[in-house]
């Protein structure tokens, strides 16, 4: 995590082109730039892709730079280490696994999400000694 207070992902790295490394004859020059990769020039993706896949992980760096900026270092530290203490966490594994403590601690708690709505609990009630008798053998 570096410290910056980017508030969009950064663009991905342009490749070179032929036509960028083209030598007098118009052909890439391999010796000079390299090999060729075509699956570079083939990629026809923008950038919003690349943006949307880090823009949580760019959102978080901004919120850990700005406490470390106000409050000082001890802010985003202790903040990464509940988090790494709540996911080692562990939980009944016949119970439906919710992580509401990373929830809170990330700022995703007032956030109605598609697994909050379709993942939920199917109703049943949940029989825990015999679920755990039958999960161990007994």
């Amino acid at each position: 995590m570096e410290p910056s207070l980017r508030i969009v992902p950064a663009q991905p790295t342009k490749s070179a082109s032929v036509s960028d490394t083209a030598n007098s004859l118009g052909l890439h020059d391999t010796l000079q730039y390299g090999p060729l990769s075509l699956s570079a020039q083939v990629k026809s993706e923008g950038g919003l892709k690349d943006r949307l896949n880090n823009w949580e992980e760019t959102q978080d760096n901004v919120r850990l730079t700005l406490q470390r900026n106000i409050y000082g270092m001890h802010a985003p530290m202790r903040l990464l280490m509940e988090r790494k203490i709540v996911t080692a966490g562990s939980h009944l594994p016949v119970m439906p696994q919710s992580n509401l403590h990373l929830d809170i601690l990330m700022g995703r708690d007032e956030l109605i999400d598609t697994a909050d709505i379709f993942l939920g609990a199917d109703g049943a009630p949940i029989d825990l000694h015999r679920e755990m008798e039958k999960r161990t053998r007994m």
